[in-house]
């Protein structure tokens, strides 16, 4: 086993310790609480590390790069990539084809389009609609009072099936300061859950702050540095 693969088996179980300490406090199941291990930046090797280390569930930001690790991890059974960075409608095709769920849609026009590519694989995809709280320029997300009208018009769309809501607070070092947010994303879900039955799913909390997100009801928290390390950009 190589220094990294030890590295990244030891943060994982380390996480997952945090996350299953954060439920006992929050009177939770860990069940409940899913771990997505962010690996966007990360080359498709590390991600392979993650699986063999027992790790399924992986997020990206970009379709383009997610397209070049995509034939390299193709054969591993159980591994499941999500798309968490925005969908522009001219990669909604490539998109459905390499992601098993989006978890960032914000518009009726990327929806349909989204749908659209879908049907032509034959496949239902999960998909989970990005709440933008915060005034901060380079969020993404729908408004809060324009999430009724969002999911009214996805509702017809079949080959889409929306499980829930996902949030990124403005980041800060101390995570209290994300508390509001992911109490307001847990009071939209409710608030419109009764309308729409799988709307169950909350994505929110990262590295510094998924131990509040899961105090305040998250099924989904996205950890990368925790677990990889920082990120390594290209020169």
């Amino acid at each position: 086993m190589s220094d990294a693969t030890s590295s990244i088996a030891a943060n994982l179980e380390r996480i997952r310790n945090e996350i299953a300490d954060a439920c006992a406090r929050a009177g939770r199941n860990t069940a409940n609480v899913a771990l997505m291990a962010v690996s966007k930046v990360h080359p498709a090797e590390v991600l392979i590390e993650a699986y063999e280390a027992g790790q399924r569930l992986f997020g990206e930001n970009r379709v383009q790069e997610a397209q070049g690790k995509a034939p390299v991890i193709a054969g591993y059974a159980g591994l499941e990539l999500h798309l968490i960075g925005p969908l522009q409608n001219n990669k909604t095709s490539k998109a459905a084809e390499i992601f098993q769920a989006v978890d960032t849609l914000d518009s009726v026009k990327t929806a349909e389009r989204l749908n659209s590519a879908a049907a032509a694989l034959g496949k239902t995809m999960r998909v989970l609609v990005e709440v933008k709280l915060s005034h901060e320029e380079s969020k993404h997300g729908v408004a809060p009072e324009e999430l009724p009208a969002l999911l009214a018009a996805l509702d017809p769309l079949s080959n889409l099936r929306v499980g829930g809501l996902m949030t990124v607070p403005p980041f800060d070092e101390d995570a209290e300061t994300a508390r509001p947010f992911f109490q307001q994303l847990r009071r939209l879900r409710d608030e419109n859950v009764g309308a729409y039955p799988t709307l169950t799913e909350l994505s929110m909390g990262m590295s510094n702050d998924f131990r509040v997100a899961i105090e305040e009801g998250s099924t989904c928290v996205r950890v990368g540095t925790a677990i990889f390390g920082k990120r390594v950009y290209p020169a």
